[in-house]
């Protein structure tokens, strides 16, 4: 099997919020081992793309296959069974459990990919070289953690579930400059270890550190795709629809 494997792709993805539509026609796709960017000002359709794929918004249509299955109907248990991990930006740590209550929560069985190599299996022990931080904490509940340190919790526990493939919303979002810096390193070691991930981002300077790829998106289409290096070179594309 080839690393230009595609494990998620989006074809003329739409969502809506009530009746008002976010989404029109987005078509968008992750291979194995990449890490890609869905760049975008405030309000473009990020968080909502994310939701869109992993099944948490009821009104969407379109096609949506994660490792050849159709999810495009499914509920966001099921993407997360068949191993697409989500990272939400309002964290949802459990706070009255543990460090390691809550990565106990997110344990799901070893996998395979398709040619029958093992998958990335995630243990806290594992986690905690990955996130020093928790490791000095395992038995601190939830709720007394910093913001930065739910963020790694909660990116923790995703890969409790040993994701093919993680979403991941705005990670750089408010949180501190060194946690931001933990947040690329852990990318990275993500992308080695064969993980891929899609983020929403709004910082290019972030996104540029992590991303092989981008697509960027405003009020709810894609308006251009390129590799990151490309994005990063247009200062047209970026001032027309990343600047401030």
């Amino acid at each position: 099997m080839s690393m230009e494997e595609t494990l998620l792709s989006a074809k003329s993805l739409c969502a809506w919020y009530g009746a008002a539509q976010i989404l029109y026609d987005v078509d968008l796709e992750v291979r194995r081992g990449e890490v890609v960017a869905l760049m975008g000002r405030n309000g473009a359709g990020k968080s909502t793309t994310l939701k869109a794929l992993i099944g948490m918004l009821t009104k969407r249509k379109g096609a949506v296959s994660f490792l050849g299955h159709d999810i495009s109907k499914s509920e966001p248990h099921h993407a997360a069974k068949l191993g697409l991990g989500f990272v939400p930006e309002d964290r949802r740590v459990f706070t009255d459990l543990t460090v390691m209550e809550n990565l106990e929560v997110g344990k799901q069985p070893p996998r395979r990919w398709a040619d029958g190599s093992e998958a990335p299996l995630w243990t806290p022990e594992r986690l905690f070289k990955l996130f020093p931080n928790l490791g000095e904490m395992p038995n601190r509940p939830g709720g007394r953690m910093s913001g930065g340190e739910q963020q790694m919790l909660t990116v923790a526990r995703t890969l409790m579930g040993n994701p093919y493939l993680v979403l991941l919303d705005e990670p750089s979002e408010g949180v501190a400059p060194v946690i931001v810096e933990q947040m690329a390193h852990m990318i990275l070691e993500l992308k080695a270890q064969g993980v891929s991930i899609l983020l929403s981002e709004q910082n290019m300077h972030f996104a540029e550190l992590v991303s092989d790829r981008a697509y960027v998106l405003e009020k709810g289409q894609i308006r251009y795709q390129a590799t990151m290096a490309e994005l990063a070179a247009n200062d047209e594309v970026r001032r027309s629809y990343l600047s401030v």
